[in-house]
């Protein structure tokens, strides 16, 4: 028998916006402010669970190139919900992990007030993945590490994956114990390559605006299921 496992970090691709509003017959703008409202709701939910980190990809260096009237909608709509009162209602930290250079300066700065704001929150900490591409992070990171050896402040030789990791935008976040891809596609699409290197799995035909609580406790339960060996046999799990 398994021994139950429990997710510290949930790590959320939020698929299928698009689709579902264009099922309904409605522009895509309509299934993004749905899928906000999902998000309070699988939010307060990880909270109330005790997990301790969800990370939401929201926007990708990719969807840049998505027309110009949708990403305007998209930053309209988290410029609009950085205030949200999830943070103080369920006392939850925001962060954020991406190419900020790229993101309008009115978008930055309200960001970085919640990130000021909830940064002595002590519940669950939600990180919005936001102009983000896990190409982006790593090449970021090498460059920071090429830096520091032509600094002399760091030897070719001493560079170990824990060096890597520190110079990844997720720096001090643990790793995904699972990652949630939503709308039917099986694919990772550029996010998180480095920390999910040994997470689980869990995809789902649902929607994101349609994922709600109980097809967030499936993906729990799916997980719960599961033997994590990282590499060893699994008589050698059982055994510890």
């Amino acid at each position: 028998m398994n021994k139950e496992i429990s997710v510290n970090h949930l790590a959320i691709i939020m698929d299928g916006n698009g689709r579902w509003a264009k099922q309904k017959g409605m522009p895509r703008s309509y299934g993004h402010s749905a899928g906000v409202e999902t998000v309070r709701r699988i939010a307060s939910e990880c909270s109330n669970m005790g997990i301790k980190y969800l990370t939401l990809y929201t926007f990708s260096t990719e969807n840049w190139s998505r027309p110009a009237e949708e990403v305007a909608a998209l930053m309209d709509l988290v410029l609009q919900n950085l205030e949200d009162e999830i943070f103080e209602k369920n006392n939850v930290r925001f962060m954020v992990i991406g190419d900020r250079d790229r993101i309008p300066d009115i978008i930055k700065t309200r960001m970085q007030r919640t990130i000021d704001r909830t940064a002595n929150n002590t519940g669950m900490t939600m990180v919005l993945a936001f102009s983000y591409s896990s190409k982006w992070e790593i090449t970021a990171a090498m460059k920071s590490i090429a830096q520091q050896v032509k600094d002399g402040t760091l030897q070719p030789e001493d560079i170990t994956e824990e060096t890597v990791a520190a110079n990844l935008a997720t720096a001090g976040i643990p790793d995904p114990d699972l990652l949630v891809r939503t709308g039917g596609e099986c694919r990772i699409s550029n996010y998180l390559l480095w920390q999910i290197a040994y997470s689980e799995l869990y995809f789902t035909d649902v929607f994101w605006p349609d994922f709600n609580e109980e097809e967030l406790h499936k993906a729990i339960d799916s997980f719960q299921k599961r033997q994590r060996r990282y590499g060893k046999t699994g008589e050698q799990v059982e055994a510890k």
